[in-house]
């Protein structure tokens, strides 16, 4: 404080009132001399405005206030010019809290005009009190060009477009025309919010006042059209400027490029070129940005190349473009290697360009490459910005490393709701449960509040690992405490948590109560209910939805479309799942795996070579899972030899190495046909270990062939793979006591014990009048008139064509529980329960069925003239004139 003081005590100012100045009156005076007031006041007037200067210029706004109080306490005025270098001091340093007292003391100014007023709101508005500036602009007698230009500039500052075209005409009624300079801000404006007939007036009003000269005036109209998504006008503006500069082409060329139109963007970079404009870093950066956002990977590198050929060398806009453009369109690796070339090239980079890179790394889970590009974001010292923070915290979330993830949150000095949502959305999907809880608790007591995406992010990870209880709570409270509205992800979470615990009725259910509450389904939405419905009693529920993506216009989005074709084939309805595929204006190789597994599945090779054919005709290249798919269809033709020629084309013509799916749909290959030595041999020299679904494989083949030996041998394998699995251990003891090994079956026996004490009951389902009736194989309760019907058509059963396989089944034989297995009620419910003949019959069941009643079913297609659907453990059954769409192999 004393250096504070240290110019008053050099040259303080006068302090006595002005009366005490007495002038010297004149020798020989013959008339008294008046004290020279004016004079006085001047001189005193011009001191403290120097003053007031000198603490102003040295930014010593507090002891300026001082000073003017002390002034005013004389009877002293300021002039408008200090008051206005005042105000405008409070503008340099952001002192809002001094320019209100400045404004307190306005009444001290010697006169108030329009332009102290228009600086008061200025001063207001560019500190950041928006509401006072309107509020003295509203209180305003008279408002002259400057004043508008004040308001609306401070409202184009805070991008509240709306706000800046109601000001616009508001000016026009107070008599107001904005001039050349204020017209850019209000054309601005008016793209923002595509207000294109405010454009239209603002265009007739340049040309009436005569202001079509204006390069920057003319700029601004064409990049208005532009926003506004009027390109034709734009065209032809741009066509009749009688002037233009780079600005007018890079606004035209960045037109094209937003609305995907690269062949017109690249003509007008031509013509630029032959006009004589020369394309600059400028007009490169706008195609590269929009191209790269486009997804239009290889014109980017075209570009670059170009760009560079002509001496312009990227800038830290052009690599952030081209890595932000190549990780969302997951070339990431490219994205990275335009990162380190960046930094050869001695580019530093910006904050967007170090979180594009590390969100790069995220998707890559590339630990490595992040923690180099973590090092660079300490040395740049933005490591702690919010930005880069929040993409660090996502990278080390999706690598696993929970830790580092916490360490770098800890350290981010300005958190925002990005941040708190990256770190619980980490500890959400590695399953820390309680510690996203704990986080989310501590975000509703901060200052940040907690958005829907937190919210959702928790109901997913609660019902995710398990807590559907506290899933469903977060749910429920989340409008009530948190004051945030649910949104469709909201539902979506729930919808797709239910699914993967298994609760697929649950899950219909909050489907349908969502759509009662008018919230709308969306593309995720029907992503995570149509699995659900994935089995061959829901296909009204799978119309159902159908129905729901027709209303909704999404049946255009290649990924439903997708999942309809996977769907309606899993339910049976191959006709559907075909009209689907038939209807869908573009596929991917998705859409085709689709179709092709469906038909695969009902059994139907030939269609499946057929499509696969068509495929390859139109261009398109296989991949693992259609040529997993195509071994698998011709094990069902029994052609092995093409089969193997498939597999040996895996590595050798599509460079593609195998997975466990192309080994087992080999194991099934060699199995159907009964070239068992093979499948062995096949096993034994795969490259990786095999697991349970090679051995049961291996283990179907030997039943339907009756190879007991390696029956037995892929037993064991199964049972070391999961001991505590009591259908394996089922089927182990069977394959021993067939054998003969009746030690080993007691062995067997013995350490199966607590097994067997999990072992699990059969059961199926059937649909019947709109009702799902549940059966249980053994069960005593049944209607008298259900086995009395199965027990009247067991002997014409029993004389029906028959298949001899190994008597190795997942559950117990009828005659040991006294009673018969599920399916057979179910047969019996299904055709005798409905008030008509029944044409088709649908029966979902958990375990795979016997043979016996395999052959019961194929019997009963045949006498009763009707269709039976049974999905099973291992596969998907259609029963039609006595005849299965598994050809007795399952």
């Amino acid at each position: 404080m004393e250096k504070l003081a240290i110019p008053c005590q050099t040259n303080p100012p006068i302090s006595g009132p002005a009366s005490v100045i007495k002038p010297r009156p004149l020798k020989f005076s013959s008339k008294p001399i008046k004290t020279s007031i004016f004079f006085t006041y001047k001189l005193t007037s011009k001191f403290n405005d120097d003053h007031l200067s000198y603490l102003c210029s040295n930014g010593l706004l507090r002891e300026a206030i001082t000073a003017i109080d002390s002034i005013s306490k004389r009877g002293s005025k300021l002039s408008t010019n200090t008051y206005i270098n005042l105000l405008q001091t409070c503008i340099d340093v952001g002192s809002i809290e001094l320019g209100r007292e400045l404004h307190v003391r306005m009444g001290l100014v010697h006169r108030v005009n329009p332009f102290v007023e228009t600086k008061l709101v200025s001063m207001y508005a560019k500190c950041g009190c928006l509401k006072d500036a309107r509020k003295v602009f509203d209180g305003m007698q008279e408002r002259n060009l400057y004043t508008w230009s004040a308001m609306i500039g401070a409202y184009s500052r805070e991008q509240r477009w709306k706000e800046v075209v109601e000001l616009f005409f508001l000016m026009m009624g107070d008599g107001v025309l904005p001039d050349a300079f204020l017209f850019p801000k209000i054309l601005q404006a008016c793209g923002n919010c595509e207000d294109l007939e405010t454009v239209k007036l603002i265009h007739s009003l340049v040309i009436r006042c005569g202001l079509s000269c204006y390069m920057r005036l003319s700029n601004s109209i064409l990049t208005a059209f532009v926003k506004c998504g009027k390109l034709s006008l734009a065209r032809k503006f741009f066509g009749n400027m009688d002037e233009r500069d780079g600005v007018s082409w890079n606004v035209m060329i960045a037109g094209y490029c937003q609305k995907g139109n690269g062949d017109e963007a690249r003509r007008l970079l031509d013509t630029m070129s032959n006009q004589g404009f020369k394309p600059g870093l400028v007009t490169y950066n706008i195609m590269i940005a929009s191209y790269s956002q486009l997804g239009d990977c290889d014109l980017v590198i075209d570009l670059k190349k170009k760009m560079e050929s002509v001496g312009l060398a990227p800038d830290v806009y052009t690599w952030t473009s081209m890595i932000s453009g190549f990780s969302q369109s997951s070339r990431i690796s490219q994205a990275l290697d335009f990162f380190k070339k960046m930094i050869l090239a001695g580019v530093e980079p910006n904050t967007i360009t170090i979180a594009s890179a590390t969100s790069a790394c995220a998707s890559l889970k590339s630990l490595q490459n992040g923690l180099e590009i973590h090092c660079f974001a300490i040395k740049m010292g933005i490591a702690r910005e919010t930005l880069v923070g929040n993409s660090l915290i996502d990278m080390y979330s999706k690598c696993g490393k929970l830790e580092a993830a916490r360490h770098v949150f800890d350290t981010i000095l300005e958190k925002d709701v990005y941040t708190w949502n990256s770190m619980i959305g980490g500890y959400c999907q590695a399953g820390y449960g309680g510690k996203a809880y704990e986080l989310f608790m501590r975000l509703r007591e901060s200052t940040v509040m907690p958005n829907v995406v937190t919210w959702n992010a928790m109901i997913s990870g609660c019902i995710q690992n398990g807590d559907e209880d506290q899933a469903m709570d977060l749910f429920q409270i989340m409008e009530k405490d948190g004051g945030v509205k649910r949104n469709t992800a909201s539902w979506n979470s729930l919808i797709a948590g239910y699914h993967q615990l298994g609760e697929k009725n649950k899950a219909l259910a909050i489907f349908r109560q969502m759509q009662s509450l008018n919230f709308s389904p969306n593309s995720v939405t029907i992503l995570s209910i149509l699995p659900a419905c994935a089995n061959v009693m829901a296909e009204k529920k799978i119309k159902e939805i159908h129905g729901c993506v027709l209303r909704r216009n999404l049946e255009s989005e290649l990924a439903v479309a997708n999942s309809l074709v996977d769907t309606y084939a899993k339910s049976g309805n191959i006709k559907y799942s075909r009209t689907v595929f038939n209807g869908m204006s573009s596929k991917d190789i998705i859409t085709w795996n689709s179709i092709i597994a469906g038909y695969i599945l009902h059994g139907c090779s030939d269609s499946a070579f057929q499509l696969f054919d068509q495929m390859r005709n139109l261009g398109i290249r296989p991949n693992r899972g259609t040529l997993a798919s195509i071994i698998h269809a011709y094990g069902i033709a029994g052609m092995v030899d093409k089969g193997r020629h498939v597999f040996s084309s895996i590595t050798e013509e599509h460079q593609i190495l195998p997975t466990l799916d192309h080994y087992l749909a080999m194991v099934d290959l060699y199995g159907r046909s009964g070239r068992l030595a093979d499948a062995i041999e096949f096993i034994e020299d795969m490259p990786i270990e095999p697991d349970v679904s090679i051995w049961t494989s291996l283990l179907t083949a030997c039943r339907f062939h009756g190879n007991l030996n390696l029956a037995v041998l892929a037993a064991k394998r199964l049972h070391e793979l999961e001991p505590d699995n009591h259908v394996i251990y089922r089927l182990l003891v069977q394959a021993y006591a067939l054998y003969g090994k009746f030690e080993q079956t007691l062995k067997v026996r013995k350490l199966g014990k607590e097994s067997a004490m999990k072992k699990c009951t059969a059961q199926c389902w059937v649909e019947v009048r709109n009702k799902v009736h549940l059966f249980v194989t053994g069960d005593q309760s049944k209607l008298d008139v259900l086995n009395t019907w199965i027990k009247s058509i067991e002997g014409k059963v029993k004389k029906f064509n028959n298949h001899h396989q190994l008597s190795i089944e997942e559950e117990e034989k009828e005659e040991k529980i006294g009673g018969f297995h599920c399916e057979k009620f179910a047969f019996a419910f299904g055709l005798i329960g409905s008030s008509h003949t029944r044409k088709s019959i649908k029966i979902v069941k958990n375990l795979r069925m016997c043979v016996d009643c395999h052959q019961m079913a194929k019997y009963i297609s045949a006498a009763y003239e009707c269709e039976i659907y049974l999905s099973d453990s291992k596969c998907l059954h259609h029963f039609k004139n006595g005849h299965c769409s598994c050809g007795d192999y399952w």
